[in-house]
């Protein structure tokens, strides 16, 4: 079964293959940039997918061979966050990208991965690259920081001399890299990702779906605190409604280099 969750500003294509469902980010035209309504989709599927009993694993992948997610849409989304000064993608400060469902979800990646698809991608739980991908944090060059949970989950999941390169210098990882320091699980020809990404999750929906589930949730219970959460937020906000933020956003869209004065 497949169907379409989002209007014209992306969408999200949901395909069931027996307990397994595939969530496709699908906006290819713009490299699968998250829109406020795609987040939203986004919140709204997991919500389902969670409560329905026959499925027991997500894939979740981006459409076309150029993204995975290239991050949120600078042109719509971000300009929203800009005008509130907060973050505006989780309604929820405790809470980030997938942080509502237990059920394993894995991700099946080719190329770009940045900003709040990297963010995105740390809410997955296996993941699978094409040796095209490249994941990175570019926000620090736009005056701005990812606040969608990538300073608590980043640190855990790779070292934390990685996490502070990728999150200060903006460092770029490719495939290679990114599975040596434990971000990614495998890397896989391009054309295979989406082929491996389904062989793990059936290989996982095979298994007791109450035992699965209980591990996740104790694992990310015990180590994604709301309270650390809740205070990414909080410090999210100081950048959000800052100059150098709206400078770093309109010199990139500008194709200039940013003038940063510190407020």
């Amino acid at each position: 079964m497949t169907r379409g969750e989002g209007a014209a500003d992306g969408r999200l294509d949901v395909r069931l293959d027996g307990h397994v469902a595939v969530v496709t980010l699908d906006r290819p035209e713009k490299r699968n940039a998250l829109t406020l309504p795609m987040v939203a989709a986004l919140r709204e599927v997991t919500a389902r997918l969670q409560a329905e009993s026959a499925v027991r694993v997500v894939v979740l992948t981006g459409a076309g061979d150029k993204a995975f997610c290239a991050g949120g849409d600078l042109r719509t989304m971000i300009p929203v966050a800009l005008d509130a000064g907060r973050d505006t993608l989780n309604p929820d400060p405790t809470e980030r990208f997938l942080s509502g469902i237990t059920k394993p979800v894995v991700a099946a990646v080719r190329g770009a991965c940045f900003g709040a698809g990297l963010e995105l991608l740390l809410g997955t739980d296996l993941r699978v690259a094409g040796s095209d991908a490249r994941f990175g944090l570019p926000e620090a060059a736009l005056g701005m920081i990812p606040g969608d949970g990538t300073h608590i989950r980043l640190p855990q999941q790779v070292p934390m001399a990685v996490a502070k390169s990728m999150l200060l210098r903006g460092e770029v990882l490719d495939a290679q890299r990114a599975v040596e320091v434990g971000l990614v699980n495998e890397v896989a020809a391009p054309e295979d990702v989406l082929d491996v990404a389904m062989s793990i999750a059936a290989e996982l929906a095979a298994k007791g779906p109450i035992a699965l589930q209980t591990s996740k949730e104790i694992v990310t219970r015990t180590t994604e605190s709301a309270a650390d959460f809740a205070l990414e937020h909080a410090l999210n906000g100081r950048v959000l409604s800052s100059q150098d933020a709206r400078e770093g956003v309109a010199a990139f869209l500008e194709k200039r280099d940013p003038q940063f004065r510190g407020h």
